[in-house]
């Protein structure tokens, strides 16, 4: 018999899958020049990866590399937020349209944050 209940790390997947849509979708509203192009393809590339490193945490093989795949969650989240930033700092989209990212970047790092403490404390 499956059971129904989400454990919290389903959960948390689930938010990584969504930033992951999300800023899919702002990139694809940049402009189409070199310095959209460039912002684009950083956003792409860390705003993306979080969640595949989480799905690689959560299969971890031991404390330590659950730990350090978390760091790689963490360093990802820290570098999206930067370049959303720079996004919502040169204004070449409505601050409405990037400022949600942020929140949930901010969010999403001190989740991470407080598990590699709590996963670190364990030790």
């Amino acid at each position: 018999m499956k059971e129904n209940k989400k454990k919290s790390g389903d959960d948390l997947a689930e938010r990584f899958l969504d930033l992951a849509v999300r800023v899919i979708k702002l990139i694809n509203a940049l402009p189409k020049t070199s310095i959209g192009k460039h912002l684009g393809g950083q956003l792409m590339r860390s705003g993306t990866s979080p969640g595949s490193n989480y799905e690689e945490a959560r299969g971890a093989e031991s404390r330590a590399d659950f730990i350090h795949k978390l760091c790689i969650v963490l360093k990802e989240l820290k570098e999206s937020r930067f370049w959303l930033r720079v996004i919502q700092r040169t204004k070449i989209l409505k601050p409405q349209r990037v400022e949600p990212l942020i929140e949930e970047c901010e969010e999403l790092i001190a989740i991470v944050a407080k598990s590699i403490v709590t996963a670190k404390s364990r030790k």
